[in-house]
């Protein structure tokens, strides 16, 4: 009994320090938030403003927004694809939103809800072209890109679509959480039900096993391509509704809305864990690495570093990231950790 308490398990050889260490390595999120607390002491070393009421909300404001797509990003990089269209995505909905509402005099509901089905639309589209069609994402979601950004001047005549409906703005400058708005709490609440799907349901295991591993999938009874256009589907969705966020947020439909969102979402999500090659990673991981991403960028902002430094650093970041992507991948999955590296249970995948 005795040794069976020392040792963890009868028959288990012991395990040495430096194994002990790879395991807890294994662990993306470890990294990132060891990450993340050395950032934020040395901007706040540097300057302590960085950690005021205001720059903090300012960071966790931002981090809502992307934060919200970056759920359906990891969710679909999970089953393998991604999605560089998203910001225009957002920006397409929020102006074909504000412009239901100004132009055809639409309820605010009905407005907001064909805002975000106009992003489910483009997300089935991307999905089906992907899967259906065998173009590559990359090629498809940054053709949508280009696509969205021309709509959006198309509808908007290249100027902002004003004035919203009072109950609209009002959405925008309520503070119902720490004096953060609406979209932090639908961020919060969507982020802790998509943990838990992809940690604790059979969905979230068929979603990693397509990712992972799609002809092995498809051979357990798998439809990996109705999970791939789902998860398009998803991230077009949630794009929409970031979308809906931010117009309420500035009161107004701006052809702004989601500029550079593409690479921030992929940035922050690859930084905090998750493969860019499917099948592995977290959501606490990647949402994780959206705040440390922003928490650079803010950081950079308060000390005073030029702009273009700031996209640079952003860069480099995610360099570093999709290499150690490539190491962990290397070294553990190898090497048998598969489940440390994707941060769920391993156990036997269900047919649907």
């Amino acid at each position: 009994m005795e040794y069976a308490q020392a040792s963890g398990k009868l028959g288990e050889p012991r395990q040495s320090a430096h194994d002990r260490v790879l395991k807890l390595l294994a662990v993306s999120e470890v990294g990132v938030i060891g990450a993340l607390a050395l950032i934020v002491l040395l901007f706040y070393a540097m300057e302590p403003a960085f950690l005021s009421d205001r720059n903090i909300r300012a960071i966790f404001t931002v981090v809502s927004f992307i934060g919200i797509i970056a759920i359906g990003q990891t969710i679909l990089l999970v089953n393998g694809e991604f999605d560089l269209s998203v910001g225009s995505v957002a920006g397409l909905s929020a102006v074909c939103s504000a412009k239901m509402m100004t132009g055809v005099a639409l309820p605010v509901p009905v407005a907001i809800l064909g805002g975000i089905l106009i992003g489910a639309a483009v997300g089935l589209l991307n999905g089906v072209v992907v899967v259906r069609l065998r173009i590559p994402a990359f090629i498809q979601t940054l053709g949508m890109l280009f696509i969205g950004q021309g709509l959006i001047q198309v509808v908007t005549g290249g100027r902002p679509v004003y004035p919203l409906p009072t109950s609209v703005s009002a959405i925008g400058f309520e503070r119902p959480l720490l004096g953060l708005g609406w979209s932090f709490v639908f961020f919060i609440i969507a982020a802790v039900v998509a943990d838990f799907v992809l940690r604790h349901t059979v969905l979230g295991r068929n979603m990693y096993a397509t990712g992972g591993n799609p002809e092995v999938a498809r051979l357990v009874g798998i439809n990996t391509d109705l999970y791939k256009i789902g998860a398009f589907v998803l991230i077009g969705s949630l794009a929409g509704t970031a979308g809906m966020f931010v117009m309420a947020d500035l009161a107004s439909g701006t052809t702004s809305i989601g500029s550079g969102w593409e690479l921030a979402v992929i940035a922050g999500v690859v930084v905090g864990g998750v493969s860019l090659f499917g099948g592995a990673g977290t959501m606490a991981g990647g949402l994780v690495g959206i705040l440390l991403l922003q928490v650079v960028q803010s950081g950079l902002v308060v000390v005073g570093v030029n702009a273009n430094w700031q996209q640079i650093a952003v860069g480099v970041i995610m360099v570093l990231a999709v290499g150690l992507d490539i190491l962990r991948r290397r070294f553990f999955i190898a090497g048998g950790s598969r489940e440390e590296v994707v941060g769920v249970e391993a156990s036997p995948i269900k047919s649907e």
